[in-house]
């Protein structure tokens, strides 16, 4: 599986584990906003020392030691976040970052203890930066009938300018077809009817996959392919007179490959305290970490039912008092002296 830099953006929408070096380096566009350590993966890798490092797509977690180790949780993979009483492999009980995650049919949980005491910046750096995701999506979801435009004007996003304003565009998708306008801007295209403002719709250019000019019964139209992972839709526009298409196709390609080559993800965040100041070189410098180890690692944070009855392969032995010797850690709500006692009834 190849993962490029440019291009359809992964990086907010998938869950992985253990991966190559290559997939944790940040894409055009993917900044920074927080860098902690050390961080605990208590669920995953218990008594290991890591570093979060939180941007506007995902949350990174590495182990300090072996950068093999690794998560990258998408925000837009991210259900919820909350707090959690934990037993920490190296803090003991203490209070945890919970974050629940979907990914494909799987949900994961995952558990991050802070190891630097009375420090929460791994909570709250999640939890705004995740806020601050969830409110930016106009940005990088496609929105039909949309609130896109008033008095036949666009609403402009915080770092959007319009670019182009195309009068007499036809929206293909009836027999009849509908006039509207036009409005590329440099984070993404919009059209809405002139008789009904409410019948829009708004492309980012992160949604397109290409645009072309293409042959219709309507005559030439401009064709917008929208990705799969966007709701894999056709779009079709006819220009009056036609002849204003190639000349609009050709600004429309060239808006469409600045934005690839230099993303706008709409994230923007002000923290109320500095923070010390995140360097992209501790992702840069990591040594080159190889081949993903598998499909071991998923497995000890999946959260659904039927994950939540399976067994982990492998967990680490714990001391009991009770015996005097090292055991397997006992389900939550078991003591030895009721299991015995359960052994001794039947």
């Amino acid at each position: 599986m190849s993962k490029a830099k440019h291009g359809e953006v992964w990086e907010d929408r998938e869950v992985l584990f253990d991966l190559p070096f290559a997939y944790l380096r940040l894409r055009p566009g993917e900044k920074i906003f927080d860098r902690i350590e050390p961080i605990e993966d208590t669920k995953g890798n218990s008594g290991t020392k890591g570093r979060m490092v939180v941007t506007n797509l995902r949350i990174i977690w590495h182990s300090i030691h072996s950068p093999r180790i690794n998560l990258s949780i998408g925000l837009n993979t991210v259900l919820s976040t909350s707090t959690k009483v934990v037993n920490s492999g190296l803090r003991g009980t203490t209070q945890a970052l919970y974050v629940l995650a979907s990914y494909k049919t799987n949900r994961y949980e995952f558990i991050f203890t802070n190891l630097s005491p009375n420090c929460v910046r791994h909570y709250t750096s999640v939890v705004g930066v995740h806020k601050a995701y969830v409110g930016s999506r106009m940005y990088r979801d496609l929105k039909l009938r949309g609130a896109l435009i008033h008095n036949k004007h666009l609403r402009l996003l915080p770092l959007e300018k319009i670019c182009l304003n195309e009068n007499s565009i036809w929206n293909l998708s009836s027999d009849s077809g509908n006039l509207g306008t036009m409005m590329i801007t440099n984070v993404r295209v919009v059209w809405y009817a002139d008789v009904n403002e409410a019948f829009n719709v708004s492309m980012p250019y992160i949604t397109i996959d290409n645009i072309t000019v293409r042959e219709s019964k309507f005559g030439k139209a401009l064709v917008f392919v929208i990705r799969q992972s966007s709701g894999g839709y056709v779009l079709g526009f006819k220009a009056d007179p036609a002849e204003r298409l190639p000349p609009l196709l050709t600004e429309l390609k060239a808006l469409h490959q600045a934005y690839t080559d230099k993303p706008i993800f709409g994230l923007e965040i002000n923290w109320e305290q500095e923070t010390s100041d995140p360097k992209i070189d501790d992702i840069e410098e990591l040594e080159e970490i190889g081949e993903p180890r598998g499909e071991m690692g998923p497995n000890l944070y999946l959260a659904s039912q039927l994950a939540q009855n399976k067994e982990p392969e492998e967990k680490l032995p714990v001391y009991s008092s009770y015996l005097g010797l090292a055991i397997e850690p006992l389900k939550e709500g078991f003591t030895l002296k009721s299991l015995f006692e359960v052994q001794t009834s039947s």
